[in-house]
């Protein structure tokens, strides 16, 4: 059991390390080499293979090497060509970055290593779905959100200050090793065989295929309403997510106070909600959970209103209470997460594990996707105030379709 938690704590570790770059180290590396802003937003396409995933996912299931392990077929030479990928990056030049040849190979290598990252989430997933027994999926979930938002810790923050100190293909060489030896696990660990025959059991049809998968969540009332939990979970954090680091820069907060205080602190909590949400589950049901941890998230989203407050009246505020409203907020996040990715496990067929997780997860990110954009609009035509207490009002609402499903799980 032990030697499984480590599996995919090394496996979501590697994956957490090239995204924590590309989402948090990148922005500032680019524009430290006077790329334009316009090119760095260009750069937010890179994550585009996570949302689109859900696409190719079935071939992860259907095809796969049985003799080496159906899904470990697909992980171990795509966390290989990570690495040399990375490898290849080390040798770019940084400082040609603002001419548009290079930018465009960054850019094409980048892309190339999210693409492989997100078919490699795909496998590890659906590993993760066969190997895990109900009663472990909440620890192996747990050290699946500990090891990425490590990943992101390292790749994001400490690449920055590693940069300062080794250079850029120190670095990124670095950063290859760290891959390489979370691959270790993966390379001595024998994959049982599913249950089922994988490549017998998906429709080789895209649109048969989809029809079928569609067919299964509208199969039962339980699964129904967990469909409309997953297309609502989101709301709040894809309307509130992209104004709460700009209200601490409009309260004040130096982008060195944001990096630490608060990017690298809220990092630590969040590992701390990750541990404390497994220990949680141990002694309460999920659905429970879920419910009582989406309750303390709305209380931080009015901690937040709260702060809006004090800025927009001029009142003076300690450093220190935003800090920990942001603590706090993101170590609920991560307690969310860990419930939630136990309960996509939980819905998820074994032998149709990596279409089955990487559907239920890519509801989740396209509804917070697309309410990205728009929270903008709304935040500067109401005012963080005002804003922020109406996204406190609707998360109350959304807990609606929660005690929905968590009425009917009872019930069945």
């Amino acid at each position: 059991m032990r030697n499984t938690y480590i599996l995919l704590f090394s496996l979501y570790w590697a994956q957490g390390l090239p995204v924590g770059f590309m989402t948090h180290a990148l922005p500032v590396i680019l524009r430290a080499q006077g790329v334009s802003l316009a090119h760095i937003g260009g750069f937010g396409l890179l994550m585009l293979p996570w949302s689109v995933k859900v696409f190719w996912a079935p071939l992860v299931d259907r095809y796969g090497v049985k003799t080496q392990g159906h899904y470990r077929s697909w992980i171990i030479p795509l966390q290989l060509l990570s690495v040399a990928v990375l490898i290849g990056l080390s040798f770019l030049p940084i400082q040609a970055l603002n001419q548009p040849l290079y930018l465009l190979a960054f850019f094409t290598a980048l892309l190339l290593m999210n693409g492989v990252g997100a078919t490699q989430d795909i496998a590890t997933d659906a590993l993760a779905v066969n190997i895990l027994k109900n009663e472990q999926q909440h620890w192996g979930n747990t050290f699946q959100v500990i090891g990425s938002r490590l990943g992101f810790i390292v790749g994001g923050g400490a690449i920055l200050l590693f940069l300062d100190l080794l250079q850029w293909q120190s670095t990124f060489l670095f950063l290859a090793a760290l891959v390489f030896l979370n691959t270790l696990p993966i390379l001595r660990f024998k994959e049982p065989s599913h249950h089922l025959a994988v490549s017998e059991t998906v429709p080789a049809s895209t649109r048969i295929r989809m029809k079928t998968y569609f067919r299964y969540f509208c199969s039962d009332s339980t699964l129904a309403k967990w469909l409309l939990v997953l297309l609502t979970f989101k709301v709040a954090d894809g309307l509130s997510g992209p104004l709460l680091k700009p209200l601490m820069v409009d309260m004040g907060l130096s982008l060195s106070q944001i990096g630490i205080y608060v990017t690298m602190l809220g990092a630590f909590a969040a590992l701390l909600g990750a541990g404390l949400a497994g220990w949680c589950l141990k002694y309460w049901s999920r659905p429970r959970s879920l419910l009582v941890f989406s309750i303390v998230k709305i209380l931080t989203l009015m901690a937040y209103a709260w702060l809006a407050g004090q800025y927009e009246a001029q009142l003076p505020i300690n450093h220190w209470v935003i800090y920990a409203i942001n603590a706090a907020e993101d170590m609920v996040s991560a307690m969310l997460l860990v419930v939630m990715l136990t309960l996509i496990m939980q819905y998820s067929r074994k032998h149709l594990a990596g279409t089955d997780f990487t559907f239920q997860v890519s509801v989740m990110a396209t509804v917070s996707g697309g309410l990205y954009s728009l929270s903008g609009i709304l935040g500067d035509y109401l005012g963080y105030t005002q804003y922020l207490t109406y996204i406190a009002w609707v998360s109350i609402l959304l807990l609606w379709p929660i005690i929905l499903w968590c009425r009917t799980t009872q019930k069945s």
